[in-house]
């Protein structure tokens, strides 16, 4: 009897298999594959590669060739030290923009390839910047730093690199943590089992020259940066060998102390206030806390994907441009094309900066500019249905940057079509005529996310079919904390326990090199002010109305819109040629930001963050000042290799000329409860709209086949309303399995 029951279900599931697989394969043949017609016939060029980023066959070239010379004495190791020369950082070395529009316009000769190449020399104290080309064959390196910053940045300058973490945490453990078993038990339950994690404060110093930095510590905890315990450490690490570093002053609960000889004496004798350890759970956790159910929902293509993108160029309906990831700055785009006439040569992420404010020495001075780190260094694999669409297009990048070889960062760029779920325009028509007239608001999202220390940066670069770009930036992750002290609460507001979220702007530069219809453009800005008027039909009685007020800017400082100003709400780059209705064609820039106040010009720092003094600047186009911070800013902010306000101080003419607008973008945070356990992305953001202002004679969104139009009687029409035949002619969508390898190419601090 068993048998027999046994033999029927297996017959049962037999069927049962053979059934599906019928099923499938007549609905495979009924439903068409998911291929765009307008997707078959766009046509890529392999003009948008004299912007694409380095192979990773092209780095080791470069890196091979730079070891095989004599001269140069350069360590091979992965990790090398302070003391040793060393290769920090190889990126492609963007050709001059009038070789590359002669190249692109008048089909002359392709720029050379070249790498730009940073080298530390620990044993000689100094910095060094090459460009080696040309690629793919390396023949030659020259030396640029001089003339690239008009100085040699100290080797001070340079930033920590992973070989130096390493000798800096051991260098912790053997001269503090050995020497404060007790003290370390007692308060924060540090044992073999359970340590401490380091977070530092930048700037390392007061002064040019200096490197000491500040170390907070933290429990073992994933999110640990708001869990701090109390504990801070000064560490002197001016000298490339280790063996002079010494530890300068210490901090434990609210208390300085000068030496760690004075902390352990005055501990073990009870003559400070002691923290004692109490277990907490980990409120930093993102462990899901309710057992997940239904998926979300999620996007895919229902006739196909009507975006192409191959190598680094992208083509969407009348879009096209070319795309890449600096190590040091992130995100850029080239060539911005809309119905084939260039909008802009180039639109990047040029910095974010970050100011604190707090009692504790960690965050009291700490003003961070991510470049310095590397903004795009730490754009790691997007995972599906959560940093991007499902559906979504991922890209994989390389990066040569404090490590002896090529990283590849899988899914690390994502692009993808949405509707962004309202519509683009629209009309109800109710008087004398009816009917409708709307079109969904699809636009292409280009999106790297970075995970910058605790902070993760969301950058979107959109194209919408209205013929406008918008670049912005929002911010999740985690906030930077300290331990609660009297006198603290001036410095933000308790989140956890014992813990401080502090008070701090966030600013973000955007490059935005704006080619409207050719070089030669001005700047111009629009406003309205009331006037009074006499009204013609009412004898001696007056009005205020609105009028317009233009004008035309022409200097570089007349154009730097300061935030601590009053900011015309209309600011363009426009072209000498005119729409059919004899108005200027141009491109209005519309910034949204909810930035703090600016650092103090009084300040030293401020020197090395100065294009936050302005909302917007316009400069004339120069090859010596392609980007408005540097490598070397965080750790020199008193005398930056590149100071932003030097650009506008010749305050050259920009009537007629290539123009270049810098954008600043950011909003204040004052975190509170809920950014615990971390930081959400609602209202915390900005960013710039390039928007089309006269450039056309009607909006060009006018063409597109999305609209729709709907009268009486013809409500169901297919011919003029594509949503009545949504249900004809679609596909399935074809998901690929979910995989995630985004911890390949994390930092180690181990050999």
């Amino acid at each position: 009897m068993n048998s027999c029951v046994k033999y029927t279900f297996i017959f049962i599931a037999i069927v049962s298999i053979i059934i599906n697989i019928i099923f499938i394969c007549f609905s495979l043949q009924k439903t068409p594959k998911c291929i765009s017609k307008s997707a078959k016939h766009m046509e890529h060029n392999d003009h948008s590669l004299v912007f694409a980023d380095l192979s990773a066959v092209e780095y080791k070239q470069v890196r091979d060739y730079m070891w095989k010379q004599p001269d140069l004495n350069i360590s091979k190791k992965a990790t090398a030290s302070p003391s040793e020369n060393f290769i920090f950082l190889i990126d492609l070395r963007l050709p001059k923009k009038s070789d590359v529009l002669r190249y692109l316009d008048m089909n002359e000769k392709k720029p050379d390839r070249e790498a730009s190449v940073v080298v530390f020399y620990g044993s000689l104290g100094k910095i060094e910047e090459y460009v080696v080309g040309p690629l793919p064959q390396p023949t030659y390196r020259k030396t640029v730093t001089l003339q690239k910053y008009k100085t040699q940045p100290p080797i001070n300058a340079r930033p920590v690199t992973v070989g130096e973490y390493m000798q800096l945490f051991a260098f912790i453990h053997k001269q503090v943590f050995k020497n404060l078993t007790k003290l370390l038990l007692e308060s924060f339950n540090v044992s073999k089992e359970s340590i401490l994690h380091p977070f530092e404060g930048m700037p390392r110093g007061v002064k040019s020259g200096d490197r000491r930095t500040w170390f907070a510590f933290f429990r073992d905890y994933s999110g640990m940066y708001i869990h701090p315990v109390g504990f801070e450490v000064l560490i002197n690490h001016s000298n490339t060998n280790c063996e002079y570093w010494t530890v300068d002053k210490l901090m434990y609960n609210g208390q300085y102390f000068d030496t760690v000889e004075e902390l352990k004496n005055k501990y073990e004798a009870g003559k400070i206030i002691k923290i004692v350890f109490t277990p907490i759970e980990n409120y930093a956790s993102l462990k899901p806390r309710v057992k997940p159910a239904e998926i979300s929902p999620q996007q895919y293509y229902p006739q196909g994907q009507r975006f192409s993108v191959q190598k680094n160029q992208v083509l969407y309906l009348d879009w096209s441009f070319a795309f890449g990831l600096s190590s040091l700055t992130g995100m850029r785009v080239f060539d911005v094309r809309f119905k084939g006439e260039r909008i802009a040569y180039e639109i990047s992420v040029q910095e974010a900066m970050s100011v604190y404010g707090s009692i504790t020495p960690g965050m009291m001075l700490t003003k961070f500019l991510d470049s310095s780190i590397g903004i795009g260094r730490f754009a790691h694999e997007l995972v599906r249905g959560i940093d991007c669409p499902y559906t979504a297009t991922y890209v994989d990048t390389y990066r040569y940057i404090d490590f002896n070889a090529a990283q590849r960062f899988r899914n690390s760029i994502c692009i993808f079509e949405h509707d962004t779920g309202r519509p683009l325009r629209r009309h109800f028509f109710d008087f004398f005529h009816y009917g409708y007239g709307g079109m969904p608001n699809t636009a292409l999202v280009l999106r790297t996310i970075t995970s910058i220390g605790n902070y993760d940066y969301l950058w979107d670069f959109i194209f919408y079919q209205s013929g406008s770009i918008e670049a912005k930036v929002h911010a999740t992750g985690y906030i930077s904390s300290s331990y609660y002290v009297k006198g603290n609460l001036q410095f933000g507001h308790q989140v956890a326990n014992h813990t401080i979220g502090n008070i701090h702007t966030h600013f973000v530069n955007f490059k935005v090199d704006l080619d409207v219809l050719g070089q030669k453009n001005i700047f111009q800005t629009k406003d309205m002010e009331f006037k009074e008027v006499e009204i013609p039909w009412v004898t001696g009685k007056k009005a205020k109305i609105p009028h317009l007020v233009e004008k035309l800017i022409n200097t570089e400082q007349d154009a730097a819109m300061r935030y601590d100003r009053k900011t015309p709400r209309y600011l363009h780059i426009a072209s000498n040629r005119t729409n059919r209705w004899g108005h200027h064609r141009s491109y209005r820039l519309q910034v949204f930001s909810f930035t703090g106040d600016h650092l103090p010009q009084t300040e030293p720092e401020e020197k090395s963050m100065s294009w936050a003094r302005y909302k917007v600047a316009i400069t004339k186009y120069k090859d010596d000042e392609l980007t408005s911070s540097s490598l070397y800013s965080q750790n020199d902010m008193w005398s930056p290799a590149v100071d932003f306000s030097k650009f506008i101080e010749d305050n050259e003419s920009i009537v007629q000329q290539d123009l270049v607008a810098w954008v600043t973008t950011g909003f204040l945070h004052i975190p509170h409860a809920e950014d615990i356990p971390n930081t959400v992305t609602v209202g915390n953001g900005g960013g710039v709209i390039l928007r089309p202002h006269n450039y056309f004679d009607e909006d060009p969104s006018v063409n597109s086949p999305d609209a729709v139009y709907i009268t009486p009687k013809a409500e169901q029409s297919c011919e003029t309303n594509r949503m009545a035949c949504f249900d004809q002619g679609t596909c399935s969508p074809t998901v690929p399995p979910f995989t995630y390898n985004g911890f390949e190419g994390s930092l180690q601090f181990e050999e």
